[in-house]
């Protein structure tokens, strides 16, 4: 049985990471079917969201450590290991068209963090616990991981996650600019942001995702084509129900068309 689950209820997905034995802690093939997972949710056009957790109580504790002595114990292995298998599940989770939140409890430390971290809303129980503490493990976090730990938090405050190697709690983790907000009942607080997002045009949704992307990865000006892209709403049937919608003071239909 996979430890991703995957449950579509209407216009919503939930993914759970389940691995309970190990805090959720992802082996190679956790990594993997996450992926495909996402890869698979990306495709699917009925979608408005995807609500990502972990199972009973914790979110992830990263990956699985007991692997390590096969699955990245050369130069090759490890190479493959961070720009395959890990870095390309973070890839899948930030280029998914649907926003994705993650609903965090427990343990959010590592590989955990990094997830959080490509998810688009980060909402947190008071009590989980945040870090990166590869320090005591001996080695650096790896490039295509770094990316989405530097894009929230910026240089000085990622150097000091990395180089102290804390584990620190939800408090501090919503200073540092990780999470958008805490909550007592989690699933709740992320049940009802998913459906602020779902009331919304998924079009648009998908389009701000995309942009914000974009911007925040190259410093390039848009070329034609992408300024058109960025303009395209403008032929959309989602841009004119919404503005028809506002007119006759009704609540709008959209489809994401």
């Amino acid at each position: 049985m996979s430890k991703i689950r995957c449950e579509i209820k209407g216009p919503l997905a939930f993914v759970t990471l389940s691995n309970p034995a190990k805090l959720n802690a992802l082996d190679v093939a956790m990594w993997t079917d996450l992926r495909q997972q996402f890869e698979t949710l990306s495709h699917n056009e009925d979608l408005r969201c995807i609500l990502l957790s972990g199972a009973d109580g914790n979110f992830a504790a990263g990956a699985d450590i007991e692997e390590f002595a096969t699955v990245r114990n050369t130069l090759s292995s490890g190479m493959h290991y961070h720009l395959h298998t890990i870095a390309l599940t973070l890839e899948a989770i930030t280029q998914c068209i649907h926003p994705v939140i993650a609903a965090i409890e427990g343990v959010c430390v590592g590989g955990g963090l990094e997830i959080a971290c490509a998810c688009d809303i980060r909402i947190a129980a008071p009590t989980a616990r945040f870090g990166i503490p590869v320090n005591r493990l001996g080695f650096p976090l790896a490039p295509g991981e770094l990316q989405g730990l530097l894009e929230l938090t910026g240089k000085a405050v990622a150097l000091e996650i990395l180089l102290e190697g804390r584990v620190f709690d939800a408090a501090e983790a919503k200073e540092k600019g990780l999470i958008h907000r805490l909550a007592d009942d989690v699933s709740a607080e992320a049940l009802a942001s998913a459906s602020r997002i779902v009331r919304g045009a998924p079009l648009a949704a998908r389009m701000n995702k995309k942009m914000v992307g974009r911007l925040i990865n190259s410093t390039a000006a848009l070329d034609e084509q992408e300024l058109k892209n960025a303009f395209a709403f403008l032929e959309s049937t989602d841009y004119q129900e919404g503005v028809a919608s506002f007119l006759d003071k009704r609540v709008p239909q959209f489809t994401g068309k």
